[in-house]
């Protein structure tokens, strides 16, 4: 052990006052979350916009302390962020930071559970190359900002108890405040981390004030998008419950543990278990493993088919992993060959799952990575443009026929945002939506004599005289996305005025 540093005790908790030891993040962690940076950038405008991006751009020009499916912090940055231009590039800039900001988080766990240097360096690198972490930063939507949250928020919190500087509550406050006006999944962390703390060794820290100023001033910059909820009659709880619906799947269910694995990295699951075996058998450190395992658990009951909620823990995770790593080094009579195992099944594991997590590939030749992959936000940045185009030429052919389309309607955001972003060259009619935040955003002025319905046909025809099919969009490229097989169709004779029919349209998920 190198002089003047000391480790977090694994037979009992040490007096926090008695660890002393630099926490000072090496040079080459800074060169990793760089490289990591500079890579999400390098392709950030190979395709285009995830769905997100657009509804998220749309939002941004309607401000608001809340909205039905988020907090207001993501469609705020979006916003200002449009400042350099409507572009990917643009918008991502501050998911790939925060990404960044996490790799040297992981670090800093490291050093808090007692890592040396090549421990620290572990840890940014493993999570500098865990799938989730990639493919999350790369857009611009709520996940990266509550990655982040959930890194900030554990890592002042384990700073607070680990070195007794009890002030760090405030800045855990601060943190949690933050994430949950981005995204309300920092609520998990929050109840996790309190029931870890009761059952730890941490527990008489709930004695003294810090740990309520922090919720205090958690509180206080929540409070707005809770009075939001509120005054609009809890959106957010019929949003859970849409989620749920549709994330429970029997094969949702069979496939949770699996996909947690692949999140974080197939080739570095032994590191993850070890992750796990050291903060359960640390006793200090057990607060952090109690609240893993109960939020990894609730979310696998809850919403399977969203594993990676419970991921925001996983720089934590993995910087414990990191230092049960470099023990099995250390123990070794040749050392070497098993920091290169551990190091090239990082870079290798990477290398295999980066072309379904960044765009590498051609846009032509994403059709050939697994469903998987086309299904993710690889696949779903392409072909928006197209739609556009697609319905463009629809509303077109309508107005040469004598039918002009007076409004258009959407089954969901992502094809309503598309055409409201790309469709201002287009001149298109009123663009309207009974999905998520476009049904709170009502039908406007719009008129309903002539609708173009863009995968809305089965939700208008009950209230139109006659609905017809025009054409059917796929994207291009024979990539398989979520997007495919739209079918674009014209209603006519409406029952009733949009604003009678508009409660019967609304749904989310």
């Amino acid at each position: 052990m190198d002089s003047g540093q000391s480790t977090v005790a694994e037979d009992g908790p040490a007096p926090l006052t008695s660890v002393s030891r630099s926490d000072r993040v090496p040079v080459l962690v800074w060169v990793i979350a760089a490289i990591f940076v500079a890579v999400e950038l390098a392709v950030s405008d190979r395709y285009g916009f995830q769905q997100d991006e657009l509804y998220f751009i749309v939002a941004g020009h309607h401000l608001a302390f809340g909205y039905v499916d988020q907090p207001p912090l993501a469609p705020l940055l979006t916003r200002i962020t449009g400042i350099l231009g409507v572009s990917p590039t643009a918008i991502r800039i501050i998911p790939a930071l925060a990404g960044g900001l996490i790799v040297i988080m992981a670090a800093r766990f490291a050093a808090l559970f007692g890592a040396r240097r090549f421990g620290r360096m572990l840890a940014a690198l493993i999570t500098a190359c865990a799938p989730v972490v990639i493919g999350a930063v790369h857009v611009g939507n709520t996940t990266p900002l509550d990655l982040l949250a959930w890194a900030a928020v554990l890592l002042c919190v384990s700073t607070a108890l680990l070195r007794d500087r009890p002030r760090w509550w405030l800045a855990a406050g601060a943190a949690a405040g933050a994430g949950l006006e981005a995204d309300n999944l920092v609520v998990l962390l929050l109840i996790g981390l309190a029931v870890g703390i009761l059952a730890s060794a941490h527990r008489p820290v709930l004695r003294t004030r810090w740990p309520w100023l922090g919720a205090g001033i958690a509180a206080v910059i929540w409070a707005p998008n809770l009075i939001w909820q509120a005054t609009h009659g809890w959106p957010q709880l019929a949003m859970s419950a849409a989620l749920h619906r549709e994330n429970t799947s029997p094969a949702d269910y069979a496939g949770g543990v699996p996909a947690q694995l692949l999140y974080l990295g197939l080739l570095v699951a032994p590191l993850v278990i070890a992750g796990f075996v050291v903060l359960w058998r640390t006793r200090e450190l057990r607060f952090i493993a109690v609240a893993a395992t109960l939020i990894l658990i609730y979310v696998l009951a809850w919403v399977p088919g969203k594993v990676y909620y419970a991921d925001g823990t996983a720089p934590a995770v993995l910087a414990a992993g990191a230092l049960g790593a470099e023990r099995w080094i250390a123990r070794a009579r040749a050392p070497r060959w098993r920091r290169w195992l551990v190091v090239s099944a990082t870079l290798v594991g990477m290398a295999v799952a980066l072309p379904g997590l960044l765009p590498i590939l051609p846009a032509s030749a994403v059709h050939t990575l697994p469903a998987s992959s086309q299904h993710s936000s690889v696949g779903d940045s392409i072909g928006w443009p197209q739609l556009t185009r697609a319905v463009a030429a629809q509303d077109a052919a309508l107005v040469l026929a004598g039918q002009p389309p007076t409004s258009i309607f959407t089954g969901y955001y992502p094809e309503a945002a598309t055409l409201t972003v790309y469709g201002a060259g287009y001149h298109l009619p009123p663009v309207l939506s009974g999905h998520n935040a476009y049904w709170m955003w009502g039908p406007g002025q719009a008129s309903d004599r002539t609708v173009l319905a863009v995968d809305a046909l089965s939700r208008l025809r009950p209230y139109f005289a006659s609905c017809r099919l025009l054409t059917t969009y796929n994207p291009p490229y024979h990539v398989q996305n979520d997007w495919t097989d739209i079918q674009i169709g014209v209603c006519a004779g409406p029952v009733s005025s949009w604003r009678t029919l508009w409660p019967h349209l609304q749904h989310y998920g």
